[in-house]
């Protein structure tokens, strides 16, 4: 069996000329930056942070963001070196496709899958709760749950789906002007409280800065950490004894806030659908990770000072609403409730987005039915795009989602990983390729930073193994019972296309 089989980046690129499964260009290097800090800043750049200050490494979670935010941006650098040499939809899936094989592509693939499944139908139910919150918070009687008997469901997920749904349908650039202003409005809310809350910094709340390292168990909230099942991996194969704070803190608070910064490969999904995608691509990717950076590092550095670490602890859920209400400026809590509204509104749209892309990127390549890769008049995949929203919808209105968002973590580390990796591959296999924007320090630099993913993923928990494993093993089910088969890379399908193209080229 060829498992291994790659695609060239000719025949990559021929695909999207294929009539009836066209995307349109119409995005600016702005509006991909825009979409980058749309699905990275939601209600985690409220609430991450804390839990991470409280639970892992105290004031130093200033070094954990850090640390995840230079893991995650040179990361995406390669998604953008990727990126303007093969502008395709698929992201990791599309670049692993052309370097490591299709088993490995259909992995990543699967992973993305689960990443922005999970996340799209996680954040759009915790949509739901903060618009309740808010509406509570402003004295408003309004609920969106319905009960009726033993049947509950909450509609607010429904809702902010069914509307970005039908937006992403009409048109890809429609979305993003619509998401763009939220952004703009939600950036602007961000900034307002961290310039409020700089006014509650005390200096003391900052020592220790890396309190010294201690057994789990002894902070009161902190014994979903202690388990086996919620202990990190790494900690679990060396048996250590559960800890938090010190260096080790450091780490898996890291770990823990590198949620706070997963999207970025939902940007790279549509280099097909934007214009001049060898320039435009790289410099939205970069424009956007800086403004995360920058706006996270400043809430950590709020969040920490305003309240001592040991305070947030106490706390069953901290967030930077506890900080202020802990200082007496309850006032705070609605506008951050706001903030988080609009924040996890703008994540969803984008979500649908990348998880659409992604199904039909593998459905083009016939890795999934060919008939979900079809668009419509408007250049978008309509039906894939509806069924999409469907499911996301039904998964957050009707199951408790909570416990498998560190999934979402472990779907976008393995596929950083992997496409970090295919960096020096790919350099070595075409060198003739010409690329708009190249990761510095081949082949070492791409190396490290695949090492670092991994060791991100080895500082999440065994119960979130347990599952990835078994996520793996129904996607190689579906590979081997059907997608090995039908792939038009094994049926020659791709190279008769290939074939066609360069004839009409030819021929005018």
């Amino acid at each position: 069996m060829q498992l291994f089989r790659t695609k060239s980046v000719e025949q990559t690129i021929a695909e999207t000329g294929e009539e009836g499964r066209k995307l349109k260009r119409n995005l600016t290097w702005w509006d991909l930056s825009i979409m980058g800090v749309a699905v990275a800043v939601g209600a985690g750049i409220f609430s991450v942070g804390a839990q991470a200050a409280a639970f892992h490494a105290g004031p130093a979670v200033i070094i954990s963001f850090l640390i995840a935010g230079i893991v995650c941006g040179a990361a995406v650098m390669c998604y953008a070196e990727f990126a303007s040499m093969i502008p395709v939809a698929g992201s990791a899936y599309t670049f692993t496709y052309t370097t490591v094989g299709e088993i490995m592509a259909w992995v990543i693939g699967w992973d993305l899958i689960l990443e922005m499944l999970m996340a799209g139908s996680v954040i759009s139910k915790y949509w739901g709760v903060y618009l309740n919150d808010f509406m509570r918070l402003m004295g408003w009687n309004a609920n969106t749950n319905i009960v009726v008997g033993s049947f509950h469901v909450d509609i607010a997920p429904i809702i902010i789906v069914a509307f970005f749904t039908v937006l992403l349908v009409f048109g890809t650039k429609i979305g993003a002007r619509v998401d763009g202003a939220m952004t703009v409005l939600k950036i602007a809310i961000v900034f307002f409280v961290v310039i409020v809350g700089f006014f509650y910094v005390k200096a003391s709340n900052f020592t220790p800065f890396i309190p010294p390292s201690e057994p789990a168990s002894s902070v009161q909230s902190s014994a979903a950490v202690s388990g086996v099942m919620g202990q990190p991996l790494w900690q679990w194969a060396t048996g250590m004894v559960p800890s938090i704070y010190g260096v080790p803190g450091i780490l898996s608070g890291a770990a823990l806030v590198f949620f706070a910064f997963i999207g970025f490969d939902v940007v790279a999904t549509a280099s097909e659908e934007t214009k001049d995608p060898h320039k435009n691509v790289p410099l939205g990717i970069g424009v956007g990770m800086a403004l995360i950076i920058v706006m996270y590092m400043l809430v950590a550095i709020v969040t920490t000072g305003m309240v001592s670490y040991k305070d947030l602890a106490k706390q069953d859920s901290p967030s930077l609403a506890t900080a202020f209400e802990l200082v007496g400026a309850n006032w705070a809590a609605k506008i951050i409730s706001f903030g988080i509204v609009l924040g996890l509104a703008t994540v969803v749209m984008v979500l649908l987005l990348g998880l659409t892309r992604i199904v039909f990127a593998m459905s083009r390549d016939g890795l999934l039915p060919r008939g979900l890769s079809r668009t419509g008049k408007h250049g978008t995949p309509a039906g894939l795009q509806i069924g999409v929203g469907v499911v996301v919808a039904l998964v957050a209105a009707f199951f408790d989602i909570g416990v498998l968002s560190d999934m979402v973590n472990i779907g976008t580390l393995s596929a950083f990983t992997l496409v970090a990796i295919s960096i020096p591959i790919m350099r070595a296999k075409r060198p003739d390729l010409p690329r708009a924007f190249k990761i510095p320090g081949n082949p070492w630099v791409p190396i490290l930073i695949g090492l670092a993913n991994l060791w991100l993923m080895l500082n999440l928990t065994v119960l979130t193994w347990i599952r990835f494993i078994v996520w793996l093993i129904v996607g190689f089910a579906i590979y081997f019972g059907y997608s090995y088969r039908h792939a038009r890379l094994g049926t020659g399908d791709l190279t008769d296309q290939l074939s066609a193209e360069t004839d009409k080229a030819i021929n005018g």
